[in-house]
């Protein structure tokens, strides 16, 4: 296609599409701006901020301490319902807490103190550092008697899926990895590892940090064991939003949260000084639940539900196809490479082109007044510039815009002269 067949294509299907109207659903300042980092952090609804008052104002300013009866506690299990409906598990089965980081450590000790005797546990160099972090610390916490395995990508897009099932065996304790990697965008067949590992005896976490909000998930239908996962990105609860964790039914009562807090506690208003933990996943909450977060995330995954996640991923698969033809055609003869799987089905909802001045020409889009419009992708070293894809509130013509304005970049070298001193956020 040429440059005014592809801008015409994204015309058509914006026409065309039936979630365009969500996008005014959203905080949009700008226009000129371009935003493709929503696989970082979502943009604000407008829906939050008339909630994000009402709660100030009106629950924390009227009604003070009073609120905990009348609106806080009840609202934790009814927000945590609402997002067990997008991962498809029983409002029982998910738990909004913490950090995702936080609750990884909590059923990473949880799990390993159930399986005694194996020593193995499994990742791989697709996920996200900071789950390695936790695996490695708990490693160190339980005295090194478990031996990490980090399973090497073929260049650092897609999982070996063959290396990764043939080091899982009768000796391996837990199988810990991210449903969709975050660099590459690569989605596992969640539930194919699962049965496999299962038909081992091998536990798997899986971190839905990039998938929650972006593709389905069937979480009991899969038979997925445990998850955990953020609710900032696509999920659009805001920065530092409460995590989550899921836990199956039936494997709840059996689990012993190696973190005890009060709000774990049977009875945590009693006051006893003898820790009774509650039977069910509540067990795995620690402290105080951050009420002001846990109202903001509300309204996003109202919209979510709304729009309903089937249509949601068929317009994120539209826009990713979309997204890399145009990436094809306009990018790859300026010496970009593609870091992303090449299947639409193998991808979640953001794609990594590679540059050797990457970190450039992502600053010169973010900043630069040489372009008609900003772009706002993100950065991960050492090349990859990620575009990510929200389909509630990114169009096609922000897509054809945003290639258009990358390639204006690197064809005439904007980046020269930009320091290569990364920023603390990228």
């Amino acid at each position: 296609m040429t440059t005014d067949e592809l801008r015409n294509k994204a015309v058509e299907l914006d026409r065309k599409d039936p979630l365009k109207d969500y996008r005014n659903k959203f905080v949009i300042v700008d226009e000129n701006i371009i935003y493709l980092d929503g696989n970082s952090l979502g943009r604000l609804p407008l829906a939050t901020k008339q909630k994000m008052r009402d709660v100030i104002d009106n629950e924390w300013g009227s009604n003070l301490i009073n609120s905990w009866n009348d609106h806080w506690l009840k609202r934790m299990q009814k927000v945590s319902a609402k997002l067990a409906i997008i991962l498809g598990a029983k409002e029982n089965e998910v738990l909004l807490a913490d950090s995702t980081s936080l609750n990884l450590f909590k059923l990473v000790c949880a799990i390993l103190n159930k399986q005694a005797g194996k020593t193995k546990i499994i990742t791989d160099d697709l996920n996200f550092p900071t789950d390695v972090y936790i695996l490695e610390g708990v490693v160190s916490l339980l005295g090194n008697k478990h031996r990490l395995i980090i399973v090497d990508s073929i260049n650092n897009t897609y999982p070996d899926v063959n290396v990764l099932k043939e080091s899982i065996d009768e000796n391996t304790a837990l199988v810990a990895l991210s449903h969709v990697a975050f660099k590459s965008g690569y989605k596992y067949n969640a539930q194919e590892i699962t049965e496999y590992a299962c038909s081992k005896g091998v536990p798997v976490i899986w971190d839905l940090s990039h998938s929650a909000g972006s593709v389905p998930i069937h979480l009991k239908d899969w038979q997925i064991d445990y998850a955990v996962g953020c609710t900032y990105k696509y999920l659009n609860g805001g920065p530092g939003a409460p995590a989550y964790l899921y836990v199956r039914e039936e494997l709840q009562k059996e689990l012993t949260s190696p973190v005890w807090g009060w709000f774990g506690d049977s009875s945590p208003f009693e006051f006893r000084l003898n820790f009774n933990p509650v039977e069910t996943i509540e067990k795995f909450n620690v402290g105080t639940p951050p009420i002001l977060s846990v109202s903001a995330i509300e309204p996003a995954l109202d919209i979510t539900i709304e729009a309903g996640m089937e249509a949601i991923r068929i317009k994120s698969e539209l826009q990713s196809e979309y997204l890399m033809e145009l990436i094809k055609t306009e990018l790859l003869p300026f010496g970009f490479k593609i870091g992303s799987p090449v299947d639409v089905a193998e991808r979640g909802s953001h794609l990594s082109v590679r540059h050797e001045e990457g970190y450039g020409i992502t600053q010169v889009l973010i900043r630069s007044k040489k372009i008609s419009k900003n772009v706002i992708p993100d950065f991960r070293t050492p090349n990859n510039i990620r575009l990510g894809i929200s389909p509630l509130f990114n169009s096609f013509i922000e897509l054809y815009e945003a290639v258009k304005m990358i390639k204006r970049v690197v064809e005439n070298k904007l980046y020269a002269g930009y320091s290569s001193e990364i920023n603390s956020v990228t």
